[in-house]
């Protein structure tokens, strides 16, 4: 189910964006065959296949893209996808035998979708890295901060998994429909700087018209402005207030008991360390429940701010079941919603069983080829490990 059922694609084990795009494409219903290592590859954060949530959605077969035969299968199953994943360095999949020129010679109408953190060429583009850095460079993290405080590191969602991930799921489906008016398939390059430069476009846009300024924590989005920003209660939580428009402002105002004289220090960027004064005062005055109970279900752009495990509690996540229960962990659900094409809940990820090959396989590969692919793959994975002791 899902408005991308009958869309077959083949990934190429990765960490990060690689597999988030096939997590966020999985999820609306695409069919994925997930090519993993024989072994573990001791990159990224290592943990038990049930937690490792973006590899939900898949069918895994583990295969030694060292050895020819393997290679020459993926080929095959390259034949029968509409579109191919990966996400290694530069020139890794060229030099196995699987970079576009050879999967598009078996498959002319290939999406070949590549995801990097620097982008597939520049001077950084063989060199490795991680999210920090690619956000670093683009201008993103140098803005994200308080005043006098160093830039802060925004987790790997802006980076790996928006730049990245999400950058490629958008040019993967963007490069499926051309190709089926088309006929032809072609190389989709997501960099990661590219991404969430694409992202960065409103604030280059400020700057320009000398709405933002470089120095941290100074403007209306980066915790400059007192009236978008977090503010500690009596309990020691923390709450959220964003009423950006003048209208907004003072419905809050109004609520928390203050004059609306008081938008005058909000339309006065000399005078918002009063109201931040003013503003943090009142509100270490009373418990964060009691804000939620006055706040909440009004138009103050107001929101408690919650951890991952009180989120799902929250009534309007509850309300959309924006968190949902799968093999007895809590995850995000599919996103975003469809009115008809409605997805399945997701299978939870699991590592590559050989049990399962000929099931998963026989999906993929004609029946007369499906024996002499389950013996290669025995073949050449014993040797692999027995190579590897």
């Amino acid at each position: 189910m899902g408005p991308l059922s009958g869309l077959k694609i083949v990934e190429l084990a990765g960490i990060g964006p690689a597999p988030m795009c096939g997590m966020l494409l999985a999820d609306l219903g695409a069919s994925i065959l997930r090519v993993d290592r024989l072994e573990p590859s001791g990159l990224g954060v290592e943990r038990p296949i049930e937690f490792n949530l973006i590899m939900r959605n898949r069918d895994t077969v583990a295969l030694d893209l060292k050895s020819k035969p393997a290679i020459e299968l993926v080929l095959r199953l390259v034949r029968q996808a509409d579109v191919l994943i990966e996400g290694f360095r530069p020139g890794v999949t060229e030099r196995l035998g699987l970079g576009p020129t050879e999967c598009m010679a078996r498959n002319p109408a290939l999406v070949y979708g590549r995801v990097t953190g620097w982008g597939q060429g520049g001077p950084l583009a063989k060199y490795a890295g991680h999210d920090l850095n690619y956000v670093a460079i683009t201008g993103a993290l140098a803005a994200m901060g308080r005043a006098g405080a160093p830039p802060t590191p925004p987790l790997n969602v802006v980076g790996d998994f928006a730049g990245g991930g999400l950058f490629l799921a958008f040019g993967i489906l963007a490069a499926v429909v051309e190709a089926r008016n088309s006929g032809k398939g072609q190389v989709v390059d997501a960099g990661i700087v590219d991404g969430v430069s694409s992202m960065m476009t409103q604030f280059f846009g400020m700057k320009a018209a000398g709405l933002w300024t470089e120095k941290r924590g100074d403007n209306i989005l980066d915790s400059g402005a007192p009236f978008y920003d977090v503010y500690q209660c009596a309990d020691g939580q923390f709450i959220s207030v964003a009423p950006i428009e003048d209208k907004f402002f003072l419905e809050l105002v109004r609520l928390i008991g203050l004059p609306s004289s008081t938008i005058e220090l909000k339309k006065d960027k000399r005078r918002w360390g009063e109201l931040r004064a003013v503003l943090t005062d009142i509100f270490a005055k009373r418990s964060s429940q009691y804000w939620r109970s006055l706040l909440e279900n009004t138009d103050a752009c107001f929101a408690p701010v919650l951890t991952m495990e009180e989120a799902g509690s929250h009534p309007q996540l509850k309300a959309r079941k924006t968190l949902i229960e799968v093999a007895g962990v809590v995850q995000p659900a599919p996103a975003p919603r469809f009115s008809r094409s409605v997805p399945d809940v997701p299978r939870p990820p699991r590592a590559h069983d050989p049990k399962d090959y000929k099931e998963i396989l026989s999906r993929w590969l004609p029946r007369e080829e499906l024996a002499s692919a389950l013996e290669m793959i025995a073949v050449t994975s014993k040797r692999a490990i027995e190579a590897a002791k």
